[in-house]
């Protein structure tokens, strides 16, 4: 894009609708302008940021009307944080158009016959509903405009999330309305007394510092997982941390820590060491125990997971007898939700770790008809595995948000099981998925879920069967 077009700014541009990725869309002069932190109504001045042949981005500079949808964010960090890009408008507003954003994938990439889809399953929550939330040191704080251009110091040391597109810049996160609990106090708690103590806060440029990555788990029955990441090994400081905590915080019932000299801050290839408490915490449905360790996956609304495998559970129309195979099936949850009302559940995941975690959590519930594989999915389902496993009369498919790899698509098509129950956190790769398995699929119902409230993304539940 030439300089004249970047610094271009668009007056009175109204804003028509909300598109892809919480952004919205006004035209000018035939293309398209996408516009974030704004609401349909909004009439705007933008300046333009990036210019394509049919379309532009641009932010903000003026606003000259605002919409009757608009409310005010309730949390002083948004805007910047980009965690929860709709707090401006109502929930109501929020829920009709995660429902359309289902549709309009559905329409535009799926291009099969669909019936109705049905109003948005709603969270019974919209803030503190995220039993996880990951955190980062920083000694590169993010400044705002007014702290760059003044003659002060500030403290550079923050503990925070990371600013959209700007890997080395950390917001520090006084409040956030994510997480509930002791939450919020453990951060700020913990933020000065590092900084009180001269802790060296992580430098990710030069991958140097003590203090890299915390991580938050609670669960529904009120217990706590602290999971510190060191980014060096100075056992002085990480006694000298992990004591703090555990005097300070007697609420956490899983203290646990990591030295991570890598160059990323993923830990699933590296010990953790439990310093007090127990190694796990324990979440409960429907009288369920499902053990959640540092390394395990569980769906961050505990609350809404409940509702999302009820739908899974009410498509599946289960009698007793029959044969489930649950695909992508992580820890086991919704596997050991439904085996109850199965002859046998089946499942396969490609993490070797979580798959143990599946095993584990039918043993602690006393189930007997599970099994579970671990290995990437186009590999194992194949002729063989159905040769020594029976045909399933369903098939529950809950994939990552790059959708199903088309070599088990294609399987699927071949296995023809009667009923296939697609659950997706993603509704345009699962749509296009839907293209594929139209080959012999129709749609039944449709069941968009609301897990991620204050944002646009949108669970989506699909019941298909096969064509007559």
């Amino acid at each position: 894009m030439s300089r004249k077009m970047k610094h271009k700014v668009i007056t009175d541009l109204k804003i028509e609708r909300i598109a892809t990725e919480g952004k919205c869309l006004g035209y000018h002069e035939g293309k398209v302008v996408f516009v974030s932190q704004v609401a349909p109504g909004d009439v705007v001045d933008v300046r333009i940021t990036k210019g394509k042949s049919s379309f532009m981005e641009g932010e903000v500079v003026k606003f000259h009307a605002y919409s009757e949808d608009r409310i005010e964010p309730f949390c002083a960090h948004f805007g910047t944080c980009g965690g929860c890009k709709w707090q401006h408008i109502t929930y109501e507003l929020q829920q009709q158009y995660k429902r359309q954003q289902v549709v309009d994938q559905f329409e535009r990439i799926a291009k099969i016959p669909i019936p109705e889809v049905a109003p948005l399953l709603a969270s019974a929550n919209t803030q503190y509903y995220r039993n996880k939330l990951d955190f980062t040191f920083s000694n590169s704080r993010w400044l705002t405009r007014e702290e760059i251009n003044s003659d002060q110091e500030f403290e550079r040391n923050a503990l925070g999330f990371h600013i959209p597109k700007m890997f080395d810049k950390i917001i520090d996160i006084e409040h956030c309305y994510l997480q509930g609990g002791i939450s919020n106090a453990v951060r700020n708690g913990f933020r000065a007394f590092a900084r009180a103590n001269g802790i060296t806060f992580y430098a990710i440029r030069n991958q140097v510092g003590v203090l890299r990555n915390l991580i938050i788990r609670t669960t529904s029955t009120g217990q706590t997982m602290v999971i510190v990441q060191f980014g060096e090994n100075d056992p002085e400081s990480i006694s000298k941390v992990m004591t703090y905590l555990k005097a300070t915080f007697p609420e956490i019932t899983s203290l646990l820590y990591v030295i991570n000299t890598k160059g990323n801050e993923t830990f699933h290839d590296l010990d953790l060491v439990t310093f007090a408490g127990l190694p796990y915490i324990e979440e409960q449905m429907e009288g369920l125990r499902f053990r959640i360790g540092p390394k395990s996956f569980y769906q961050t609304n505990s609350e809404q997971a409940y509702e999302l495998y009820k739908v899974v559970r009410d498509q599946a129309q289960l009698k007793g007898n029959e044969v489930v195979y649950d695909l992508y099936t992580g820890t086991g949850t919704i596997a050991n939700f439904v085996a109850k009302q199965a002859k046998q559940v089946i499942g396969v995941e490609y993490v070797e770790a979580a798959i143990e975690d599946a095993k584990l959590n039918s043993q602690l519930n006393g189930i007997d008809n599970t099994l579970f594989y671990a290995g990437d999915m186009k590999d194992i389902l194949n002729d063989e595995f159905m040769a020594n496993h029976p045909k399933p009369d369903l098939i529950i498919t809950d994939p990552p948000r790059a959708g199903m790899d088309e070599k088990v698509i294609q399987m699927l098509l071949r296995i023809a099981a009667p009923v296939i129950v697609y659950v997706s956190c993603n509704p345009a790769t699962q749509a296009r998925d839907l293209a594929l398995l139209g080959e012999r699929y129709q749609v039944e119902l449709v069941q968009p879920v609301d897990m991620f409230p204050q944002t646009y993304h949108v669970e989506n539940v699909v019941r298909l069967t096969l064509k007559p």
